[in-house]
């Protein structure tokens, strides 16, 4: 069975007529006598407003509840889109995530994909019909609704497509594809035609948007290739497959960034075993994630100042879980909201030397200072003055010749 998955945003179907525009490129694959599993995210901003809806109804809502609510959204776009197959003469239905049924693991709101049972949906494909799958959402073991964290349709693509081994995966969204950087930014940006899974994942998680961070892994780890193409023009996409399919020149594939940083930094705090652990302990206790981390030892060796970043809106949050812990004394907590994170991204740097000073040179020329320094082996992420971020992307998007 030559099976396709093919998986819609929100702004592909953020209206009717977008539905009727996506059911005429489900239809082009039925065409080309592919097996087709549709999942579909929630029409753009109907999310949004239920999160908004359970913070007027409560500040601290319950988990479970929330997301029965959140997920909502993705079974009413499911229906628009098989109302308007079955109109267009083609047999489809919805499914949602506990008719299939998918079982999830973990936390409300932030569960992972476990098992998908396919017994249903395959007997479905092969009476020629088309499930329309709700995205984003699951069951857990005591049959309550569970959901994959936000932007999480892309996880239950990249699974149903694992689960079902699916030839193709093809994301569809309001790009056209992978740019080198946001090109509502960069004018000059460029598309990327084929980019390795590593390098994807760097950039989801440094701040690009086009696919969640952790759907990434998913398909790097059950090497599923995926195609990230446009639902609103006909054009080339971007294909995210293994390194070793790629061959470019290019030693920086791409500049990612996130607006929304803060910075936290603890003054003379007692150095010991386990104070990190202690500092972060509530942290992660509250599904605050911790980025950039920084260390420095006071000549005495007796106490340290550590920084890090969180995003904005966990900054207030933050202060009264580190000032209310008992676990860790320091003498002050200083705090900016008024940051970003810029990286760098690319496989070729591991041979490369040179690309550090270069970075740090081109922003230096910009009399762009830098705040924070992280690494890993194919990026490398700065901290810098909000008001700085446009100017520092300019001129590292140049300086590593991504225009060309």
């Amino acid at each position: 069975m030559k099976i396709v998955v093919l998986k819609f945003g929100g702004t592909s179907v953020g209206s009717t007529d977008r539905i009727k525009k996506v059911s005429k490129i489900i239809i082009s694959y039925v065409q080309k006598k592919y097996k087709v599993i549709v999942v579909s995210s929630a029409m753009s901003g109907v999310t949004n407003d239920l999160v908004k809806k359970s913070k007027k109804i409560s500040n601290e809502f319950v988990s479970d509840e929330y997301d029965v609510l959140v997920s909502a959204g993705e079974q009413m776009s499911c229906s628009l889109i098989a109302g308007r197959l079955n109109h267009l003469g083609y047999k489809s239905r919805s499914w949602l995530g506990w008719q299939i049924p998918i079982l999830t693991e973990g936390k409300h709101s932030s569960s992972r994909i476990q098992k998908i049972y396919k017994k249903n949906i395959i007997k479905y494909l092969k009476l020629g019909g088309i499930p329309i799958v709700a995205g984003f959402q699951g069951i857990n073991s005591e049959n309550r609704i569970t959901t994959v964290g936000r932007g999480g349709t892309d996880a239950s693509a990249i699974m149903l497509a694992r689960f079902f081994r699916a030839e193709k995966c093809i994301i569809y969204t309001d790009v056209d594809g992978v740019y080198t950087s946001d090109p509502n930014t960069i004018k000059k940006a460029k598309k990327i035609k084929v980019i390795s899974y590593e390098e994807m994942l760097e950039m989801a998680s440094s701040g690009a948007k086009v696919m969640q961070p952790h759907s990434i892994q998913d398909a790097r780890l059950n090497r599923i290739n995926i195609e990230v193409k446009s639902s609103f023009k006909k054009s080339l996409g971007t294909l995210i497959t293994k390194r070793k399919n790629i061959f470019s020149s290019k030693i920086i594939r791409g500049i990612s960034f996130t607006k929304n940083d803060a910075k936290v930094t603890l003054i003379g705090v007692k150095d010991k075993p386990g104070i990190a652990a202690a500092i972060f302990e509530p942290l992660y206790k509250n599904s605050i994630n911790v980025d950039m981390v920084v260390q420095n030892i006071s000549p005495n060796g007796k106490e340290t100042d550590l920084t890090f970043t969180i995003k904005s809106e966990n900054l207030n949050k933050t202060q009264k879980l580190l000032k209310k812990s008992k676990k860790i004394s320091f003498r002050k907590i200083i705090v900016d909201s008024k940051v970003s994170k810029v990286s760098i991204i690319g496989v070729g740097m591991i041979t490369t030397p040179g690309v550090t000073y270069r970075m740090f040179n081109a922003l230096a020329k910009k009399n762009i200072n830098i705040i924070v320094i992280s690494t890993s082996e194919i990026k490398i992420s700065v901290l810098v003055n909000r008001k700085n971020l446009n100017k520092a992307i300019i001129a590292l998007h140049k300086e590593f010749n991504l225009e060309k």
